[in-house]
């Protein structure tokens, strides 16, 4: 397997569609528990919903893959079911030592971003 250097062009875009990802995960994650779902119900929630707006455009814009591959909906699923453990378990463990929610949230949040741009670039959207 050969690894191609990572371009700045790369890492511009995966942070805009994270951004996106984020946004849409921290939204959902705080509606969630407004409307009395418990905390990692909501916060798996949030990330699975942030994760499918990240495979979107990290799939078509950031690693400009436009094929269609069942073997890449596989990796980022296994990708991401490892990453939303760890996330959970971050999130968790934050708010066990600090308790403050956007503490938790964003160091959940920041851990799981550099999991998946790597296991995106070198195991789901490998050329």
């Amino acid at each position: 397997m050969s690894y191609t250097s990572i371009k700045k062009r790369e890492v511009f875009r995966f942070i805009f569609a994270g951004g996106t990802a984020v946004l849409t995960d921290f939204t959902s994650y705080h509606a969630l528990m407004m409307f009395g779902i418990g905390m990692d119900v909501a916060k798996g929630s949030s990330f699975l919903l942030g994760s499918i707006v990240g495979f979107i455009i990290n799939k078509l814009w950031t690693f400009e893959s436009a094929h269609f591959s069942k073997g890449e909906i596989i990796r980022y699923c296994i990708l991401y079911l490892c990453t939303a453990y760890i996330n959970a378990l971050v999130n968790r463990g934050v708010l066990g030592i600090l308790n403050v929610k956007i503490v938790g949230f964003l160091c959940a949040t920041g851990v799981s971003t550099v999991l998946n741009f790597i296991g995106q670039k070198y195991f789901v959207f490998k050329k």
